[in-house]
């Protein structure tokens, strides 16, 4: 599984980059925030909309310490996605949030 960690991400999107974010949490665990523009599909609804994902683009699978976006990462994956977990999760994030 690839991986990256919440400093290059973040460098990343400081740098201007447009990269496809996707947030597994819980709607009620991004009240604490989320990097902004991302796309939130809670680990348990994956299954359900991964169709309204596009197989050309790479996603970065995000969630709280990294467990759920890596088993993200492995769904996804089995489907053919291009999918990197961000390892650490948003307890390493110290970039912006809203």
């Amino acid at each position: 599984m690839k991986q990256i960690t919440t400093k290059e991400v973040e460098k990343l999107l400081i740098k201007g980059e447009r990269l496809n974010i996707v947030d597994v949490r819980e709607v009620e665990e991004l009240q604490s925030g989320k990097i902004r523009g991302t796309l939130n599909i809670p680990l348990g609804l994956l299954d359900f909309r991964m169709h309204e994902l596009d197989k050309s683009k790479e996603y970065i699978l995000v969630c709280r310490s990294g467990g759920r976006s890596g088993r993200a990462c492995q769904l996804l994956d089995s489907h053919g996605f291009n999918v990197i977990n961000m390892t650490g999760g948003m307890l390493e994030w110290e970039g912006e949030i809203n």
